[in-house]
């Protein structure tokens, strides 16, 4: 069984009295431990489908199955609830709390799972390290370099063991160089068997994933391995 199944899924969103068609009629199975990378240009779905592979959005019409589950029409509740164990995300703008500390951020998941203060911390300590930022532990984002921030997102996505990490434009806001860096540790994640989906405008980076799914007009319009 697949680990992602999406069935004759549409999106639609009402502007005023014009209806916009993000997705239209898709169709796509992930298998666990794959790495895709969506592309496509601005307005062709690719957030929107992200949103929804993410459950930060639901579908207008159609099936959305993560690990069997059919997710499609979950209150807000459930789908928070699914976020915060099953879903890690990385995305352009980092996403920290510029207040908490390196290791309270990658705490947060934690925290809402009801995990102890102590079992958060030393697991939250040991991803730190993982990224390499285990004698950055103490400072705070507004400390931290761009890819160090990204580091610590990812971390924190990696908090919950997360069955499927969503990652959009990554490497956005990070120089070339650091952006390299980050792709690497994304590339040694999915090696130790991570599924990874992932929105990049960029074909060089699309290009280190194992698979590549162009969207155009809220279409697939091709679905190859790279």
């Amino acid at each position: 069984m697949p680990l992602i199944e999406l069935e004759d899924l549409h999106k639609e969103y009402a502007t005023g009295a014009v209806s916009v068609h993000a997705l239209r009629a898709v169709n796509l199975n992930i298998e666990e431990g794959e790495y895709v990378a969506i592309m496509g240009p601005s307005g062709s779905g690719k957030s929107t489908l992200l949103n929804i592979l993410g459950c930060l959005d639901k579908p207008t019409a159609g099936h959305y199955l993560l690990g069997g589950r059919d997710v499609s029409m979950l209150d807000d509740n459930a789908l928070s609830e699914i976020r915060s164990r099953r879903l890690g995300f990385v995305f352009q703008s980092y996403n920290l709390i510029a207040q908490l500390s390196v290791l309270e951020n990658i705490e947060v998941p934690l925290f809402y799972q009801g995990q102890s203060e102590r079992a958060g911390r030393r697991r939250a300590q040991q991803l730190a390290e993982m990224v390499g930022l285990g004698d950055r532990a103490g400072h705070k984002p507004a400390e931290l370099s761009g890819g160090e921030r990204q580091r610590v997102a990812i971390a924190r996505a990696l908090a919950n063991d997360p069955l499927v990490i969503l990652a959009d434009e990554p490497t956005g806001n990070l120089d070339s160089a650091t952006g390299k860096e980050i792709l690497r540790l994304l590339d040694e994640l999915h090696r130790t068997g991570r599924t990874m989906i992932m929105v990049t405008h960029n074909e060089t980076i699309a290009g280190r994933a194992e698979r590549l799914i162009r969207l155009l007009d809220g279409r697939i319009e091709s679905d190859r391995l790279n």
